[in-house]
């Protein structure tokens, strides 16, 4: 006997930690957390928030082309000829060469390109009559070259660049309009999850209607005053019922379901086998909506009419970038150089200049670059090179094509405004409709309370039979879930006509920054 109450106090002990566990597991959400959860935790929203920072990306590699980039060669090479000339050296030619070169290059905004480079090589072979052997040699230079027609301009030079703000610009619209529906849907799980809860709430107050009505029969029959044919109706209604409540159970689990996988609760511990429970109630407040404030604020605020601007200002930059590439190149060429030579000085006899060296003076490489650099020898030249490539005067197909494009996007932005001014009239209709719908289904509700009062006050008299107080029930329990779908309504109607005009995020307090 100890051992089967021990068992006892085990298995309630089990389930009492098991009911607090399942307690524990109940998660109360307000909209405002969902919305926040969707925000930090939605997938769809991880992988599009990563386009614009792409797209800013694009930017920093549009920029790089105006960072100055330096290179450096170093040529070493032996050589051994034969000769051809018994004066200059008998047997066969030798000689090193050792060549090195630096430079910087800069583009400049007007289109030009800069550059600064130091050539300096040293030579040494065997021929004879040489003043320097081995010889350095250094040159300093400064080149410039400036196109006048074809790709000229602080437009021409940036354009890629301005291209690629544009298109951050997209990206970023692209993404507002990404978090409006994502915010919009997250409200319409969200209503639709409560619309589920309340409308099985209203199921099983009906189911218990008819349950305390077959409970009535049951004893009138069993004291005689109520035939027991009367019982069949009563019962199959309950059943019925019950049907409608099992499939109002799975409603509320596949709206749970749907909330959970918009704000990815399973990302959370424990949370994808957590029970939601919506805090927040439906406003049936009514709001007042002028069809010409909310067509303004669409136009001023929708995203994708701002991605369609950036878009066209794209393929205007484009256009002139086509037209700009038929010019001639004409080019203004500059350039500056100073040399410096120095080495080993060989010294020849005056009465016998074409004999041996007699000596030599000691020279490194340095006095060259000293020469080099104090400009001792000064060299400069100036010209106009042009180019006129034949194709870009029978051919305009690039120009023809870009105009072709600015066109479309012009009438793309058309077409879409057209469809903004659409959403929005069929928005603010929605909210004037839902409203007076759940005014209606209110004073549906109302009068099917009384009649249903009336009718069964009726049924008590005898006016009245029992399956028509059962179909009284009924359309009380539809009306109060028409009500129920028509508050819903309202408040999702409220949050459509916050996304179309483009206003959803602002109301929210939902702040745009992808980069700080």
């Amino acid at each position: 006997m100890l051992k089967y109450k021990n068992a006892l106090c085990f298995v309630f002990i089990f389930f009492l930690f098991a009911g607090l566990h399942a307690q524990e597991k109940k998660i109360s959400l307000t909209l405002e957390e969902c919305i926040t959860k969707s925000m930090r935790n939605n997938l769809n929203v991880a992988v599009e928030v990563l386009n614009p920072e792409l797209a800013d990306i694009s930017i920093s590699l549009a920029r790089e082309k105006f960072l100055p980039t330096l290179t450096f060669d170093y040529y070493l090479q032996d050589r051994e000829e034969p000769s051809f000339s018994l004066i200059e050296v008998a047997g066969s030619v030798q000689a090193d060469y050792t060549d090195y070169i630096g430079r910087i290059r800069q583009l400049i905004p007007t289109g030009a390109d800069f550059s600064i480079s130091l050539y300096s090589y040293r030579r040494e072979s065997n021929l004879r009559y040489q003043t320097y052997n081995p010889r350095y040699t250094s040159i300093l230079s400064f080149d410039f070259t400036q196109p006048l027609l074809k790709n000229f301009g602080f437009k021409m030079s940036r354009r890629e660049i301005i291209v690629a703000k544009n298109s951050m610009e997209i990206s970023e619209n692209q993404f507002k309009g990404i978090l409006m529906d994502t915010v919009y849907e997250v409200e319409s799980a969200y209503w639709s999850l409560v619309f589920s809860l309340e409308d099985l709430n209203a199921k099983k107050q009906s189911l218990e209607w008819a349950r305390n009505f077959l409970a009535k029969n049951k004893r009138e029959v069993e004291v005689g005053t109520l035939a027991p044919i009367e019982i069949l109706s009563a019962e199959s209604e309950v059943a019925t019922r019950e049907a409608d409540i099992l499939q109002a159970e799975a409603e509320v689990k596949n709206r749970e379901d749907q909330l959970k996988t918009m704000i990815n609760l399973a990302s959370e511990e424990g949370g994808m086998d957590a029970e939601v429970m919506p805090v927040d109630k439906p406003d049936f407040t009514k709001k007042e909506v002028s069809l010409e404030e909310a067509l303004e604020m669409a136009l001023q605020n929708r995203p994708d009419l701002y991605g369609i601007r950036a878009d066209i200002n794209n393929k205007k930059i484009n256009l002139t970038y086509a037209k700009n590439q038929l010019l001639p190149e004409l080019n203004l060429i500059a350039s500056y150089w100073s040399p410096g030579i120095s080495g080993t000085e060989l010294l020849y006899d005056p009465n016998d200049p074409l004999g041996d060296p007699i000596g030599s003076l000691p020279g490194g490489a340095m006095d060259s670059f000293k020469d080099a650099f104090n400009f001792k020898f000064r060299n400069w030249s100036v010209r106009l090179t042009l180019n006129v490539p034949l194709n870009t005067m029978f051919s305009r197909a690039q120009q023809a094509q870009a105009r072709t494009e600015l066109d479309q996007s012009r009438l793309r932005f058309k077409n879409q405004e057209q469809q903004v001014i659409l959403e929005v009239k069929n928005a603010v209709r929605a909210v004037e409709t839902n409203y007076k719908r759940f005014q209606a289904y209110m004073a549906a509700r109302k009068l099917a309370e009384k009649a249903l009062e009336a009718e069964e006050k009726k049924l008590k008299v005898g006016l009245t039979t029992h399956y028509t107080v059962l179909q009284y029930q009924r359309d009380l329990a539809n009306t109060i879930s028409g009500e129920l779908r028509a508050v819903i309504d309202y408040n999702l109607s409220l949050a459509q006509l916050d996304k179309v005009m483009g206003v959803s995020l602002k109301n929210k307090n939902i702040k745009f920054s992808i980069f700080e």
